[in-house]
């Protein structure tokens, strides 16, 4: 858990609110010490933004590769390729429902712990995470293989430095 927090903690310039109010140290800029809740309200951001980012993706995954299982499991057999485009792109409608607020609840610019390119990184290790646990939940026939774990390595790596100051 303390090398996750050092993770999260990598990137965070210390006048970013994220930064302070992981390490607990929520300061003004004149050094006084800010309230609890705005302690909690930040860590409310950063834990919604993650929910919402999670959600969203799983929403996503959903869309770009759930029609490959209805295939296996011959659902809708004689569906033509516009009609699952159209069903995906019902299914992405809920995506967005939570991807905008994620990313405008995050952003540093709204008041959120999180920059436009931490944001983004952050979003592709979560779409990861849930592509891997939707692959091996629904497409078992699909191996998990070393490789796959480097690369995911290499992106948690990724957000390391993004978040890197």
């Amino acid at each position: 858990m303390e090398a996750c927090r050092g993770l999260l903690l990598a990137g965070f310039p210390a006048e970013n609110p994220g930064y302070r109010a992981l390490t607990g140290q929520a300061w003004n800029k004149d050094n006084s010490f800010l309230t609890y809740k705005y302690w909690i309200l930040t860590m409310k951001k950063i834990v919604l933004t993650v929910v919402l980012l999670i959600c969203s993706n799983a929403f996503m995954t959903f869309a770009w590769y759930g029609h490959l299982k209805m295939k296996q499991m011959n659902w809708l057999p004689g569906a033509s390729l516009f009609l699952i485009i159209v069903i995906s792109w019902g299914i992405a409608f809920f995506e967005y429902l939570f991807q905008v607020p994620a990313n405008r609840i995050g952003f540093v610019d709204n008041g959120g712990p999180f920059s436009l390119w931490q944001l983004k990184v952050m979003q592709e290790v979560i779409t990861l995470v849930v592509f891997t646990g939707f692959t091996l939940l629904f497409f078992k026939d699909q191996p998990f293989r070393i490789n796959h774990l480097i690369g995911f390595g290499f992106l948690v790596l990724a957000v390391y430095f993004i978040f890197k100051k």
